[in-house]
């Protein structure tokens, strides 16, 4: 668009334009100055230099110019522009723009008159030898121009002709305290565009101007015309001007000096005439301009400037790249003006040097598309003119690539070609770039056959010429040559390619001197199109080859990027020649047989590449555009659709053009969903907004830059209503004004699909803010608003909330200072008006006004306007500037509010007398529930509100109205002085509800203490006081320990040092108190004050002294005042580094305090000290005593304790270091003792040969142990009652019988010569019935001990014998012993290999001991199948058996047959194992005879409690045949079915039978085949079995719904202890996890192995807190992430009962910090 500088006002461009203006003026020399000061009026001249300081002169000098007259404003700019050094080149092109018009002006800045400049002295040439070049310089220019402007159709005016100036923006003055974003949205260096004229490009010398423009442009007219310009007298500070073409420097391979350079192609001279005239250009360098044009077709790139000399000799012969980059890097004259011409991609050839400046040249806008039509037409007749004047305009493809100049030009030679070579009514026209220049072929061509018709067509009649072409053109692009030497081209062709106009001849200067002539393709997108169709159709060309040629080029360049070749559009004529229109023409180019699949197969390739490419995530905007662009050449729907099937096209700071446009609709239009455009910083003409109504299927628009401003948006605004898709619209980071808004509000309303909206970023003020907001309730579908980073005032906000109030459907209003403004709409506002209810969040409204600026003086505004809002869920006033009376007026107008739940009015100025006004507030209105004040940095203060109690309208009864309704008063993070406390306490004892305080985080001095304790009584609705992380001294904290007494409502004192710290009230008067002091240091003198204090406490029942220092001393201290004491249940002294005798101390109390029964004291790292006292249900005393390292004189002292011992006593010893001798020493004083019943001792060393002889010495000392049992590093003695007068201690010991009954060794490294001391004292013990050892290595003297143990013990019942490594001989003699006797009834020899003789005997030996009821012989083996049914023989002839466990035994088919008959016999038969049978089968058996015919044998059961048949894979028969006899199993507590193949069919039947076992406790059925249909009978059954506490499904296969289905069945398993579901083929177990609330006691769970993820974890940190007997959680083999463990590791502190969470093989960082807890488990090691 046109802008008038006659329009300009030249006053405000000074008052724009005043910062820069002062800063130049200071610069300059006192000269200047004089000159502008002589412009102003003396009398104000005189007021001026009042002033001292230079600037503050200066500055307001330029205000006087402000406001003066037009014409002295324009001198002054005049001056300015004429005077002044170094003027910045956006400011000089500007003034220029005004100065340039002041009638009589001279710029030329280097008259011979002005001897500003140092250069003014240096002695000039004759002036008749730089005339006479300069007069055959500017001759040679205006005949270059002639040439290049003979076919150019419409006239060139440079004053009229536009560039981009580009420039870096800096941060704009209001963002400069907004925390930076991502780079594409603080817009910091984004490079903004100022509109100049090509004219104003060399009007300032010294400068390196870069021309850039892509294809067709007009660059190469553009410099000719600048330099026909010069040579007709504008640019009068220019002497000499050079321009040079980089396709003739190409020509040059050897080193030139720029000397050589400038004589070589400009007019020859002789040598004192060309040392005058470079005498000249090196004395004034700044009166010589260079043009270099087409640095796009340099071969070479420009030497990077590091790399060459500081100040290069300009008559010293460099190469060629070293010369121009000095030249053009400021090391060559370095005060000349220098212009480059290239495409926008090179750029960075350039390498920024000093005064780089860039432009871009634009193509036509529609209505210069339209006058360059009507004049190409002009020749041509009205009515041809007309009607091709219409295609162009109204064919939308045509005219998006019209928009450059050269394309324009095509564009119309085609249409031209069209009309002239057919009917009008059957028109084909071109849909792409190719087609068009296809057609330019055949329009070339036509001018050969002079436009006669043929029935030959032309492609084919001259198929060898266009073949020779191409062939040249593509062996030009690839050798980087646009020009092409005479002897390179045939003569033939040459003739061919002037007559059909595709050649040009062109003269060249040589590195010699010499002339000649070349030739080029009459332009570079011609020969690119050619070298296309020789790709697409040689024979020659690989697939490989031609695939290399299909790279997208990017529009980013760095300076690290290679040098790219010339081209820029082969790769989309190739494309363009794949489509299915060019098929024919390629066809017709082929000359052997096959030309259609040939040619089709190269189409092929061409497609497959950019399908490839289009299925490619990592593509770039540029790329992006460059595929669309390929696509929309081939015209391919398939290949549009696949690109266009990405979410979002992200377009980032490159220039988009028409054609760019029109390609990214034709694959957008192609997609079947809503797609997003991003235009980030990118380059857009207003023209290209037209093309948006294409885009059939963008949903969401994104605008993003300061290039984007009120012009824009009008532009915009024009077509949004056509954007049938659009849902969401944001003009971001931009440069809207409420001009902008106003307009862009008004095209809103026309969108009624338009759901999100954001604005952010911009310069909108209150009155655009407003217009925009006003807009949000005329539309329908409105969701969110972003206004935020734009500048609104307090009474902006006001008016906002105001239109807000009447919007029913908003829900949020959010407004911080100019940072963020969002606005947030429900879509369902005809539910929302009237609706109060609190579970509603569909009426609820967040109003956020933060850091906006609201005082008192504001609040009865706000308030007023509030009322429009039906129900405020939250109220944000915080970071304002309300102060205490603000906050009072907003609690005086809370009643006319409506319905508040909370508002936030932290960081307002409100101090502690603000918060006893609230605290009064508090207490006398009902409404108001809850203030939360925090001193810290932060301020908080909250008020909370009862919006129930407010809507209510009738009269609230007295119970409603009472104690019951909680209140809570909050202050943290701050320092109450006594004064404070007093006024706050004298309030709140007037509140009549239940109360909460929170005094946290706060530091208490002891006087503010006593004030809150002199009113604690009064408070008679006190709940709660918080004294969390409060600094309290150690007196202070007593005092608040003496509400136990002083206040008979105290149930609970918990105070921590600076941590936790609270105490509870009930309302009425406590029946029991705890109190607990934890982490303070308490002195002997604290101990006896606090003891007195407690004295006075009768009801205390707990009391915890953890962790206070209390050491020996202390501790001693208490236990003297511990008798005085009234507790009833417990006191804790863990942690207060006590030494032995501390502990000597607490075992003490045992005697002196009659209450105590229990002392428990660990001084290792735990260090526990536990006293109990008196319970119901305890009889006797213990003494538990772990890590205490007791040294002689200790244990004598505590043998001394223990004998005054009243009552019976437990002993429980553990890790104490206890050597040998004083272990026997306790135990010879512990036999003295009648008053022992229980001694336990754990010592590591107790093991071997020591555990042997301590036991042995404890049979011969204590005659009356009853029970022992050893296991490793621990034993466990039970005595006898010794209080019966039967059992009284007896001076000779070894004349009485032992009462032993039952000793047990497991696992305790006992060997057989360890056993020896044992022979004796064992065999004493007549009254034995239990005899176990455990992994006991067997040998002979292992066996003797048996062979002569056994036989004695006439009463044994049970023998246990778990023993290893037994000879055959072993087995025998251990056999022979069992004892025969009526009274022996169990036998258990698991793991035994007997061997033949073994099983052989053992089976003879069972069948004498006819009484036994239990018989084990699981993991045995060794012997024969033959042998084995020996065994079995024997076995089934105890007809008594209650138990049998034959898990993993041996037999064959026989043997299997005995069992099943024998067991039709055993009748009492209650538990049966056998798990994972290997039989030596016949065919028979595998095909499941045998398991039916052992399953049938259960048929006579009618007891059965527990049976295993694990790894039978019995199949369905098997279960079949099984369910018929489980109904009968009324008792059945266990039944183990896992792995045996079971599907769903058998399943089902399975827990139908289960549903009559109600007594059943265990259930295993993993490794089955089981699914849906049996979970949903599991839900059916899993109710009728109440006593049910484990449940093991693991490896069946339940999909999610069957997972469904077992959740039923869980909410009613109360018994369910272990619930093992790894891998169940479900990764939805969220519902399994929610079911576990419902398992109260619930204990192990495995979820293993079964992929689920986050989900599962949060759904579990809900849950487990719930599980409050949860103990291990297996979660291995899932997908939970950090995310999700991190949320399970928070819920942990409410778990205390679990133990370990396996969370193994998980993608979690292991070494998160929130991730600590020792019970997560993330390793198996």
């Amino acid at each position: 668009m046109r802008m008038e500088r006659e329009d300009w006002s030249v006053g405000f461009l000074v008052a724009q334009e005043a910062s820069a203006l002062v800063d130049l003026l200071c610069k300059q020399n006192s000269g200047v100055l004089d000159r502008i000061f002589a412009i102003v009026d003396p009398n104000r001249m005189d007021q001026l230099r009042s002033l001292t300081n230079n600037r503050d002169l200066v500055s307001a000098t330029v205000d006087y110019f402000r406001t003066s007259d037009h014409n002295i404003c324009r001198r002054f700019l005049s001056t300015v522009y004429q005077y002044c050094e170094n003027i910045p080149f956006y400011l000089e092109t500007t003034v220029l723009s005004v100065a340039e018009h002041t009638t009589g002006t001279n710029f030329n800045h280097t008259s011979d008159n002005d001897n500003s400049s140092p250069s003014r002295n240096v002695k000039r040439p004759r002036l008749d030898y730089l005339q006479s070049y300069t007069d055959a310089l500017k001759s040679m220019v205006l005949q270059k121009h002639e040439t290049v402007t003979q076919t150019v159709v419409k006239d060139i005016h440079l004053d009229d002709t536009w560039v981009y100036l580009r420039q870096k923006n800096p941060l704009r003055v209001k963002d400069r305290t907004i925390q930076p974003q991502a780079s594409l949205d603080n817009h910091e260096g984004e490079e903004s565009e100022h509109k100049v004229s090509v004219e104003s490009l060399l009007k300032t010398t010294g400068r390196v101007v870069v021309l850039l423009g892509q294809a067709g442009s007009g660059k190469t007219l553009l410099v000719h015309c600048l330099g026909r310009s010069w040579a007709q007298g504008s640019f009068l500070s220019v002497h000499l001007l050079f321009l040079l073409e980089f396709r003739q420097l190409n020509l040059i391979s050897r080193d030139l000096s720029l000397k050589d350079l400038l004589f070589l192609f400009y007019p020859a001279c002789e040598d004192e005439e060309s040392e005058a005239v470079f005498e000249f250009i090196l004395s004034n360098p700044e009166k010589v301009c260079f043009i270099f044009d087409g640095y796009d077709e340099f071969r070479a790139k420009l030497t990077n400037p590091k790399k060459l000399e500081s100040s290069i000799d300009p008559n010293k012969p460099l190469p060629m790249t070293d010369l121009l980059s000095g030249l053009c890097n400021r090391k060559i004259l370095p005060d000349c003006t220098m212009l480059i011409t290239c495409r926008p991609r090179d750029v960075t050839d350039m390498f920024a040097s000093p005064g780089f400046i860039t432009c871009e040249l634009q193509g036509f806008d529609r209505l210069g598309v339209k006058e360059y039509a009507e004049q190409y037409f002009h020749e041509k007749g009205d009515e041809l003119k007309k009607k091709a004047v219409n295609l162009l305009m109204d064919n939308r493809h045509l005219l998006s690539m019209s928009h450059v100049p050269g394309l324009c030009h095509i564009c119309c030679v085609c249409v031209d070609h069209l009309f002239s070579s057919g009917t009008h009514a059957d028109l084909q026209l071109p849909t792409s770039l190719t087609q068009i220049y296809m057609q330019i072929l055949l329009a070339f061509l036509r001018r050969i056959s002079g436009g006669g018709v043929s029935g030959t067509p032309l492609l084919q009649r001259y198929r060898t010429k266009i073949v020779e072409m191409s062939q040249l053109a593509l062996k030009g692009l690839e050798e980087s040559t646009i020009v092409f030497k005479d002897t390179e081209v045939p003569p033939e062709l040459k003739e061919f390619g002037i007559k059909s106009g595709i050649l040009s001849r062109v003269k060249l200067t040589f590195e010699d001197g010499s002339s000649g002539y070349g030739f080029t393709f009459m332009h570079l997108t011609m020969q690119e199109f050619l070298a296309a169709l020789h790709l697409m159709t040689s024979q020659n060309i690989t697939e490989s080859q031609l695939k290399k040629k299909l790279n997208l080029k990017t529009r980013w360049t760095t300076k690290t990027d290679p040098k790219s070749v010339f081209t820029d559009s082969l790769h989309l004529y190739v494309c363009g020649l794949a489509a299915e229109a060019c098929t024919s023409s390629l066809v017709q180019l082929q000359v052997a047989e096959g030309a259609m699949a040939l040619v089709q197969k190269r189409q092929a390739v061409v497609c497959n590449v950019l399908l490839g490419l289009a299925g490619s995530t990592s593509q770039t905007g540029p790329k992006i555009v460059e595929l669309c662009r390929c696509a929309h050449e081939t015209q391919d729907a398939k290949l549009a659709r696949a690109i266009g099937s990405r979410p979002q096209f992200e377009l980032r700071n490159i220039r988009l053009n028409a054609v760019d446009m029109d390609s990214l609709a034709f694959v957008t239009a192609a997609a079947d969903q809503n797609v997003c455009l991003d235009f980030g910083g990118c380059s857009l003409e207003l023209d290209c907004l037209e093309i948006l109504p294409s885009f059939k299927n963008v949903g969401h628009l994104i605008f993003r830059s300061r290039k984007y401003d009120d012009r824009f948006a009008e532009a915009l605004c024009g077509i949004l209503s056509k954007l049938q898709a659009l849902w969401r619209l944001e003009f971001i980071s931009g440069g809207l004004t409420d001009v902008g808004a106003a307009k862009l509000a008004r095209a809103l309303e026309d969108c009624p699909h338009i759901t999100h909206l954001n604005v952010s970023d911009n310069s909108l003020k209150d009155e655009g803010i407003r217009v925009i907001a006003e807009t949000l309730s005329r539309l329908p579908n409105i969701s969110s608003v972003l206004m935020g980073r734009n500048v609104i005032s307090t009474d902006g906000v006001l008016t906002l909330i105001e239109r807000m109030a009447v919007c029913p459907s908003v829900q949020e209003v959010h407004i911080e200072g100019n940072k963020e403004i969002s606005l947030s709409f429900s879509q369902s506002s005809d539910t929302m008006c009237e609706n109060t209810d609190l579970n509603n969040t569909e009426g609820t409204k967040n109003l956020r006004f933060k850091q906006c600026n609201i005082t008192v003086s504001h609040v009865a505004s706000l308030c007023n306007k509030l009322k429009g809002f039906s129900f405020i869920t939250l109220l944000d006033l915080s970071y304002n500037l309300l102060s205490n009376k603000g906050l009072k007026k907003i609690l005086d107008l809370l009643p006319e509010l409506g319905t508040i739940q909370e508002i936030n009015v932290s960081e307002n100025g409100v101090d502690m007398d603000g918060v006893v006004m609230l605290a009064s507030a508090l207490c006398n209105q009902k409404n108001l529930r809850r203030v939360d004040a925090s001193g810290n940095e932060k301020k908080k203060l909250v008020l909370w509100f009862d919006t129930i109690r407010r809507q209510t309208s009738r009269q609230l009864t007295p119970s409603e109205n009472g104690i019951h309704v909680h209140k809570k008063l909050s202050l943290t993070h701050c320092d109450i002085q006594p004064a404070y406390m007093a006024k706050l306490c004298r309030q709140l004892v007037k509140c009549k509800n239940l109360l909460d305080i929170e005094f946290s985080h706060l530091k208490l001095s002891n006087e503010s203490i006593e004030k809150l304790m002199s009113i604690l009584p009064e408070m008679s609705s006190l709940h709660l006081l918080n004294l969390s992380h409060v600094d309290l001294s150690t007196n202070g904290a007593l005092l608040l320990v003496r509400s136990l007494a002083d206040c008979q409502r105290v149930t609970a004192v918990e105070l921590r040092h600076q941590a936790e710290a609270f105490i509870k009230f009930v309302p009425e008067k406590a029946e029991a108190a705890i109190c607990k002091l934890t982490e303070y240091k308490l002195s002997k003198a604290n101990v006896e004050k606090l003891s007195r204090i407690l004295e006075n406490c009768p009801h205390l029942s707990e009391l915890v002294l953890s962790h206070n220092l209390l050491r020996d001393e202390g501790v001693k201290c208490f236990v003297d005042y511990l008798p005085k004491l009234k507790i009833s249940s417990s006191v804790s002294l863990s942690g207060n580094r006590m030494t032995q005798v501390g502990a000597l101390d607490l075992v003490n109390s045992m005697n002196t305090c009659e209450k105590v029964v229990a002392v428990e004291v660990s001084l290792g790292v735990e260090d526990q000290s536990l006293i109990h006292f008196v319970q119901e249900h305890v009889n006797g005393k213990t003494l538990r005593l772990r890590e205490c390292s007791f040294e002689g004189i200790h244990l004598k002292k505590l043998v001394e304790i223990l004998n005054r011992c009243p009552r019976l006593l437990t002993l429980e010893l553990f890790s104490n270091s206890l050597q040998s001798q004083g272990l026997y020493f306790l135990l010879d004083s512990l036999a003295e003792l009648s008053t022992i019943h229980t001694v336990k001792i754990e010592e590591p060393w107790l093991t071997g040969n020591a555990v042997i002889n301590l036991i042995a010495k404890c049979l011969n000392l204590q005659p009356h142990i009853r029970e022992i049992r050893v296991s490793r590093g621990s034993i466990n003695i039970i005595t006898q009652d010794n209080s019966s007068p039967s059992s009284i201690s007896i001076a000779h010991p070894e004349n009485v019988l032992p009462a032993l009954q039952s000793i047990s060794f497991d696992g305790c490294d006992i060997e057989g010569q360890h056993l020896t001391p044992l022979t004796l004292p064992i065999q004493k013990c007549l009254a034995l019935q239990d005899l176990k050892f455990s992994q006991l290595k067997v040998d002979r003297k292992v066996t003797e001990f048996f062979s002569t143990v056994i036989p004695s013990l006439l009463n044994l019942r049970n023998l246990t014998l778990d023993l290893k490594g037994a000879a055959e001989e072993d087995v025998e003699a251990l056999a022979e012993a069992l004892p025969n006797t009526p009274e022996f009834e169990s036998l258990s020899l698991s793991q035994l290999v007997l061997g033949d003789r073994g099983a052989a005997i053992f089976g003879r030996a069972l069948q004498s001991v006819p009484n036994l009821k239990s018989f084990n012989l699981s993991q045995c083996s060794g012997w024969t199948t033959a042998r084995g049914c020996d065994l079995v023989r024997g076995l089934v002839q105890c007809v008594s058996l209650a138990e049998i466990r034959l898990d993993s035994v041996v037999l064959d088919e026989e043997g299997i047959t005995i069992l099943a008959q024998g067991f039709s016999r055993l009748a009492s038969l209650r538990r049966l194992s056998l798990n994972n049978i290997r039989v030596v089968t016949s065919e028979t058996f595998v095909n499941g005879t045998g398991i039916l015919c052992l399953l049938a044998s259960f048929k006579g059961f009618r007891q059965m409690e527990e049976i295993e048949l694990e790894s039978w894979r019995m199949g369905d028969g098997g279960a079949y045949e099984l369910v018929k006899y489980i109904p009968s199993w009324t008792k059945l507590l266990k039944l183990s079915l896992s792995d045996n193949s079971m599907t769903d069919q058998a399943g089902e039947k399975l827990l139908t039978a289960l549903s009559h076992c109600r007594a059943l406790q265990k259930l295993q059925l993993s490794k089955n085949q089981l699914g849906q249909a049996s979970a949903a009978k599991l839900s059916q059954v899993l109710p009728l079995l109440p006593e049910l506490s484990e449940l093991n499904l693991s490896e069946n296969q339940f999909d999610p719904q069957g997972c469904k289905a077992i959740c039923e069945g869980l909410m009613s398993m109360k018994a369910l202890k272990i619930l093992h579901l790894t891998s169940i083929g479900s990764s939805d177990l969220v519902g399994v996890a929610s079911s576990l609330k419902y398992c109260p006691s619930i204990e192990d769970v495995s979820l293993s192995w079964n992929g689920c993820g986050d989900s599962l974890a949060f759904t579990l940190a809900e849950i487990l807190p719930l599980c409050t007997n949860l103990k291990r959680l297996d979660l291995e083999a899932n997908k939970i992430t950090t995310a999700g463990a991190t949320a399970i590791s928070k819920c942990l502190p409410s778990c205390p009962s679990i133990e370990v969470i396996r969370l193994w093989r998980n993608p979690i960082a292991k070494d998160a910090e929130n991730l600590q807890d020792p019970r997560l488990n993330f390793s198996s090691v």
